[in-house]
């Protein structure tokens, strides 16, 4: 893939998730990401059973160079400063008041380097009076009102993946790039802000627009019920999602595929309206149908009638699909130590050129030869 962020040099002071997805989505742009850890234990998410490498760690740190600093030690304080000199950007997701404590706040490290873009992720803002709070994901999609959108409320539990997390690092780089174009114009870094609230009530806008233009209080089933979605069990205990939309031809479409023309003969069923407002009783209609084909039966039905639907796939099936293999999603890298090493590749291509290789995440201090040796040899002759 065409590197549109080559010769851009991003300092990732990161741990968990915001920071490192952040970094990790500059880098697959072509990005360098120098990961900058803790000696001895680094990343805390690196730590998985004993070792220092876990699926966590694996998912948001690939196309990245890792090196160890104690920045409490002058030398190593000396090498973090030569290296912001020569930086483009700076990424930390430290709490409100710690980046400064570290000798990495704002004030300071854009002096040395008038040009960096200084990226700081927090919970709630870097002020207010939740500031100092400590937000994980689920804190934070419950303080936006997202998380209310996603609980059955008959089985009241935490679902899903770390939405929140994955989505204030996508936020956090759309900032760096928008600060980076900027800089190109006027050759100054700007220090870019994203809290992990700000970035979910934004992801959450359709549900605030609803609120504000019409006082509408969404809950989980306010979306699915206009779009008209439906998951249903099929006859060999598989599972295919419907989303049927607006347009009536979806619908005639359906109707021939579970051998029911008559369905909109009946006045709860005849319109759009009457099947939100009836959604309950067609999920009864849809679901005994559904239990008398195998889910590759139905797929194979609705695609010929042009019905939007596809299997629900577990992660274990998604990237078998024919569409899937078709557009090389899983791809993989030797790594020194671990193996073969597989992700899912970047989803943007560039003049069709898709994102085919891949550095596997960094063993923690793999780079600290290659990026500190010649620095802290410029360091020694500098005297």
């Amino acid at each position: 893939m065409s590197k549109v962020l080559e010769g851009i040099t991003v300092l990732e002071q990161g741990t968990f998730i915001t920071g490192p997805a952040a970094g990790m989505l500059l880098a697959d742009l072509g990005a360098r990401v120098i990961k900058i850890e803790q000696p001895g234990t680094g990343d805390p998410f690196r730590a998985f059973r004993g070792g220092l490498y876990s699926p966590h760690f694996q998912t948001y740190n690939r196309n990245k160079q890792s090196i160890t600093l104690n920045t409490k030690l002058p030398e190593d304080a000396a090498a973090f400063d030569e290296l912001v000199r020569g930086a483009d950007v700076y990424i930390q997701n430290f709490r409100p008041g710690a980046a400064e404590r570290l000798g990495a706040g704002w004030e300071r490290l854009h002096g040395l380097n008038p040009r960096l873009v200084y990226c700081a992720i927090s919970g709630f803002g870097q002020d207010g009076p939740a500031a100092g709070r400590p937000a994980y994901d689920t804190v934070a999609q419950a303080a936006s009102g997202y998380l209310n959108l996603l609980i059955n409320p008959a089985n009241p539990r935490v679902v899903g993946p770390a939405l929140a997390d994955a989505m204030t690092g996508f936020y956090a780089a759309y900032g760096v790039m928008g600060a980076l174009i900027e800089r190109g114009r006027t050759g100054v870094g700007k220090r870019v802000e994203v809290s992990m609230l700000e970035a979910m009530c934004h992801f959450n806008l359709d549900a605030f627009t609803h609120y504000f233009s019409e006082g509408e209080v969404m809950g989980p089933f306010s979306r699915p019920s206009v779009s008209q979605s439906y998951v249903l069990a099929c006859a060999d205990g598989k599972w295919l999602a419907l989303h049927m939309s607006s347009p009536e031809k979806f619908w005639q479409g359906l109707a021939d595929a579970i051998e029911r023309p008559d369905i909109f003969k009946d006045p709860r069923f005849a319109t759009r309206e009457g099947r939100i407002a009836h959604q309950e009783q067609l999920i009864g209609l849809l679901g005994e149908r559904f239990k008398t084909r195998s889910r590759s039966d139905w797929c194979e039905r609705l695609q010929a009638r042009d019905v939007p639907h596809a299997p629900m796939y577990d992660t274990s099936e998604a990237l078998d699909d024919p569409q899937a293999l078709h557009l090389q999603l899983a791809i993989e890298a030797a790594h020194p130590t671990m193996g073969t090493w597989r992700t899912v590749r970047s989803p943007v291509s560039f003049d069709g050129e898709r994102a085919l290789t891949v550095t596997p995440p960094p063993a923690l201090g793999q780079d600290d030869e290659a990026v500190l040796g010649p620095i802290r040899q410029r360091l020694r002759e500098r005297g």
